[in-house]
């Protein structure tokens, strides 16, 4: 495995144990599938971002911007949230 692959699985860890989903291992996480498109993904609501949000904060140190479209942009899937906090970690 490689660090972004380390990334994104430490990800898919974070949104099943921060979102107590049930049933839903790392595995069924497509890393590439949008996170919060209904009916596609995991669907997940605004809500969900903002547990995802403070979760992903405490793990990796980062912060996200006030900006909303950026954060949409960081939160469209697991493969841009990895890409985000790589460059963005402490």
């Amino acid at each position: 495995m490689n660090a972004k692959e380390d990334i994104q699985n430490e990800i898919k860890k974070i949104i099943i144990q921060s979102l107590d989903l049930e049933d839903v291992t790392p595995e069924d996480i497509d890393a590439e599938a949008p996170l919060f498109v209904e009916g596609e993904g995991l669907s997940l609501d605004s809500i969900d971002a903002l547990e995802l949000g403070v979760a992903l904060k405490k793990k990796f140190g980062i912060s996200f911007s006030q900006n909303e479209e950026d954060n949409k942009k960081h939160f469209y899937s697991v493969a841009t949230l990895s890409d985000f906090i790589s460059k963005n970690a402490v």
